[in-house]
């Protein structure tokens, strides 16, 4: 089973499961059709985080995050001596060294068994003869056109400047010419040949030729924590995500939620109060651990550290976040997840972003691939804290080689040693909270997939002190109650897109794609009785 944000990128996924591809393999097709259907966020020019379990239980992290070239520095993103946030979210100098083609193949490497070509074809076809635009893409392509910061975007994502319409096909030549060079020469093309050659053209400088050549993806070992008789592997540093929702799991681990009931003020209110306790560890203290050798990873995920959290948290009040203490840089929401099992235990959990809605708005001429705008993910200026989320700490200011902070949060849950559920979502920050939600939906309150994603979710973290709600989604008498306690509410249209495979106690998979937040996230599966099932 393949759950995406897009139903053709899923098709994909599900029918290399068909062909006898493993959960990787539908992983690595799903993700490069991503690229071509989801230009979103879907990508070859981002990065992100894989992670895998075997039938076997072996579980590893491949971490392809996008890495600071050779010129970046802690003051890059002033302009005059003061911060200039269109350097840092919008300019050549946000984007960082791409680091999802070295990933998925390093993955494929790893643990595929298809052929590395076949995993490309659908993609190359995808981008060669295209696909009818749907009407979210239209709307997005649409809002978006007025941010285009090349020709080659405007000519990719416009007819004759203007907006694509539904039903009308988006082919992407340079995009098929692309893919299909890395299906015949791998990673090599992307990071050393004539891929390399138009990227290194178009960055003029400020990524080099020695940037690219150096990106290496890392294999990581898997945080593991506990929930009950639940076990869980998220994502390690420098992806805060796992960190979050292993502390935020830990704190509410010791209250007895389900008596208290899913959508109560009091079950609510001690969400958000681990909510904002997690941030604002994650604020504080992660980073690359290549640049942060001392994180303190085991104490923030620790059972100890969260019933000392545990005990700060009054039931009736609501405690207080100081923009004087600590706070994060400006994340982008419009990231892509996707979710896979395959028929032999298997299991993949794969987050991966451009950073900001199409990245940076720059399509690479002649290579048909958008470029992130990653490096705004770094803290923005050394020593700056302001309750709008700017932060200048240590372990995330911007360093050749670094690796940003993310919250990705990509998750694979076990029970007895067994496959349970494999979870992620798309948001920014509020990715931890999403899958947070979720999970405690399923574990706690005996939810059906469909039910745990579709339920109505909030979000903390940390500074601004506020609570968004989704529009609509909460009860007045609930919202009343928080407001009572000190919280104050905000209205947002979504909280997250989650992506979630719960294996049932007689082994089927049931998939739950979050369509009521993306319309276009679907289900697919990949056995050959479907039609029966």
């Amino acid at each position: 089973m393949v759950v995406a944000q897009e139903a053709r990128a899923a098709a994909v996924g599900a029918a290399v499961l068909k062909e006898g591809g493993n959960a990787v393999d539908a992983a690595v097709a799903t993700a490069f059709a991503l690229a071509v259907t989801h230009p979103i966020a879907g990508n070859i020019g981002g990065g992100g985080f894989l992670l895998w379990r075997g039938e076997d239980g072996r579980a590893e992290v491949i971490d392809f995050r996008e890495t600071a070239p050779h010129g970046a520095h802690p003051r890059m993103f002033l302009k005059d001596g003061r911060y200039d946030e269109d350097l840092h979210h919008e300019s050549l100098r946000s984007v960082g060294v791409p680091g999802t083609v070295a990933g998925l193949h390093l993955a494929w490497k790893q643990h595929g068994k298809l052929p590395w070509k076949r995993l490309l074809e659908p993609a190359i076809a995808l981008a060669r003869d295209g696909f009818p635009v749907t009407e979210t893409l239209a709307d997005s392509l649409k809002t978006f056109l007025p941010q285009w910061r090349n020709d080659a975007a405007k000519a990719q994502f416009t007819r004759a400047g203007e907006p694509m319409r539904a039903g009308e096909i988006l082919k992407q030549p340079d995009l098929a010419c692309t893919l299909a060079r890395l299906a015949q020469r791998g990673p090599k093309d992307f990071y050393r040949g004539e891929t390399a050659r138009l990227l290194l053209k178009e960055m003029n400088g400020l990524i080099t030729a020695r940037d690219l050549a150096r990106y290496r993806p890392v294999v990581r070992k898997p945080l593991a924590g506990t929930f009950h008789d639940a076990e869980v592997l998220c994502v390690p540093p420098p992806s805060g995500g796992g960190v979050a929702l292993l502390a935020m799991l830990n704190q509410l681990e010791g209250f007895d939620l389900k008596r208290l009931g899913a959508d109560s003020a009091e079950t609510r209110h001690l969400e958000i109060e681990a909510m904002r306790r997690a941030f604002a560890d994650r604020a504080r203290w992660i980073g690359d651990p290549a640049f942060n050798p001392t994180l303190p990873v085991a104490r923030l995920v620790s059972k100890a550290y969260a019933a000392e959290l545990r005990r700060s948290i009054r039931p009736e009040r609501a405690s207080t976040s100081r923009a004087d203490a600590f706070a994060w840089p400006v994340e982008s929401e419009e990231t892509t997840h996707l979710s896979v099992a395959d028929g032999a235990g298997a299991a993949v959990s794969l987050t991966y972003t451009l950073e900001d809605n199409y990245g940076a708005k720059r399509v690479v001429p002649g290579g048909g691939f958008l470029l992130n705008n990653e490096m705004g993910d770094f803290n923005g200026e050394p020593g700056r804290t302001d309750a709008t989320g700017l932060i200048g700490t240590k372990p995330n200011l911007a360093a050749p080689g670094k690796r940003m902070l993310s919250s990705m949060c990509p998750v694979i849950v076990t029970r007895h040693g067994k496959l349970f559920m494999v979870a992620g979502s798309p948001g920014g920050r509020t990715i931890p909270n999403t899958v947070l939600q979720v999970l405690l939906n399923v574990l706690v309150f005996g939810m059906e997939p469909q039910a745990a994603v579709d339920a109505p979710r909030l979000h903390h973290q940390w500074l601004p002190d506020q609570v968004a709600m989704e529009r609509g989604a909460f009860a007045p008498a609930l919202q009343d109650a928080l407001k009572a306690k000190g919280h104050r509410l905000v209205e947002r249209s979504r909280i997250g897109v989650a992506q979630l495979i719960v294996v049932g106690p007689e082994g089927r998979l049931h998939g739950a794609a979050d369509a009521t937040r993306w319309a276009e996230s679907a289900v697919a599966t990949g056995f050959v009785q479907e039609a029966q099932d």
